[in-house]
């Protein structure tokens, strides 16, 4: 009776574990990261309040424990993959130009827009950080 019933549940098995581990791997990444995060954030905590006891300076809160990163280090890198590999693809897909009968490399420019959108706001965003600030401070009477 069983030998009937184990290449469905092979099957459904394989399927089950073939869909769950994919899908675990991003949940257990965020759950790490939450609780370093959270780690992080409770002995900033304990330090700032040993400096208050202390009567020292407060530290300020480091931009790593709210899991920033400067914009333009983060789509440098990016931009430069998705342009190279649109362009890779341009230049191989001409080959098939014959055969197709119509330009197939034209498939390359989604990619290549996408990487030169990347560098566009990359060196948009370095431009709005090493400008000084126009605003002049107010003086108090």
């Amino acid at each position: 009776m069983f030998s009937d019933w184990a290449p469905q549940l092979v099957a459904i098995v394989s399927v089950i574990c073939g869909a769950g581990l994919p899908l675990s791997i991003p949940i257990v990444y965020l759950a790490l990261n939450y609780r370093k995060r959270r780690r992080l954030m409770e002995l900033h905590h304990a330090e700032r309040m040993a400096a208050i006891e202390r009567g020292m300076e407060i530290p300020p809160l480091p931009i790593e424990i709210l899991g920033g990163r400067p914009a333009s280090r983060s789509v440098l890198l990016p931009g430069l993959i998705w342009l190279f590999v649109g362009l890779a693809l341009m230049v191989g897909l001409h080959e098939f130009n014959a055969e197709a009968g119509f330009s197939v490399s034209v498939w390359g420019l989604v990619p290549t827009a996408v990487g030169i959108a990347y560098l566009i706001y990359y060196f948009v965003e370095a431009r709005k950080t090493n400008r000084p600030s126009q605003e002049t401070p107010k003086e108090k009477p």
